[in-house]
């Protein structure tokens, strides 16, 4: 009797053998919200798809926007038999990563080549408004980290000037929350609000382990996101502006 599992319950990566999960939550899942502008969205992931080259390291973004773009890469890879890691920026997309034979690996142990995201708001000047999903901690870290990013929009994510539709979501400490908020009422908050779970009790826990203010300000200014980052508990905001780049849409 064979002491080996079957090679269906095998992975072949880079010529070693890896033992899989037989796992039927992973094989089942999919987004778990119904996706808006899918049409939209599924274009921008098939022109990503086509950004792949054989050894890329890419940070994949979270949100749904990016779960169909790592479905558009897995079909590619499979199909092509590309070598290619990601990297992970939320358990979700390491779920997704793992269902779709997508190897995986993190900033500790490589370099991404580049990225993509995807994004709550951009403006003329292509910056951008990210959080709403809470992983915005390790998409600024990984965009940083990477010579090239792409952020997947539709068209619903285009505005003349960011916080149109959406606030500023800031990323705290859970001790900071009341000097926080004094901070950033004199630096121009008109509204803070801390976010709160949906399907759990208590505020909403980012992939980072902390809380999320969201922050509308009387006005916007270039300056506003390094202003934010300066104070004492802040972790990270959801502001990204000044960064290289390059706007994917239908």
């Amino acid at each position: 009797m064979s002491i080996f599992p079957p090679i269906t319950d095998l992975l072949i990566f880079q010529g070693c053998f890896y033992m899989k999960w037989n796992n039927k939550n992973l094989k089942l899942l999919d987004w778990n919200n119904e996706i808006s502008n899918k049409e939209e969205k599924l274009i921008v992931a098939e022109k990503i798809a086509q950004k792949v080259s054989d050894g890329d390291v890419i940070g994949f973004g979270s949100g749904s926007t990016s779960f169909l773009a790592i479905k558009e890469i897995a079909k590619r890879i499979h199909k092509e038999n590309l070598i290619c890691k990601g990297i992970p920026t939320s358990p979700e997309i390491a779920f997704a990563c793992s269902a779709l034979e997508i190897p995986t690996t993190s900033l500790i142990q490589d370099k991404p080549d580049w990225c993509f995201d995807g994004a709550d708001e951009v403006d003329l000047s292509n910056n951008l408004i990210k959080g709403r999903g809470g992983a915005l901690l390790l998409e600024k870290i990984i965009m940083s980290a990477s010579p090239k990013a792409f952020i997947l929009v539709d068209r619903t994510k285009l505005v003349d000037k960011l916080s149109t539709r959406f606030p500023i979501p800031v990323e705290i400490n859970s001790q900071a929350i009341h000097q926080v908020t004094e901070e950033l009422i004199k630096l121009g908050a008109i509204n803070t609000s801390l976010r709160l779970a949906k399907e759990k009790d208590g505020p909403v826990i980012t992939e980072a382990g902390n809380y999320l203010l969201d922050v509308k300000f009387s006005s916007m200014r270039n300056t506003l996101e390094k202003e934010i980052k300066c104070i004492t508990g802040v972790v990270e905001s959801g502001l990204f502006i000044g960064y290289n780049v390059e706007i994917l849409k239908p």
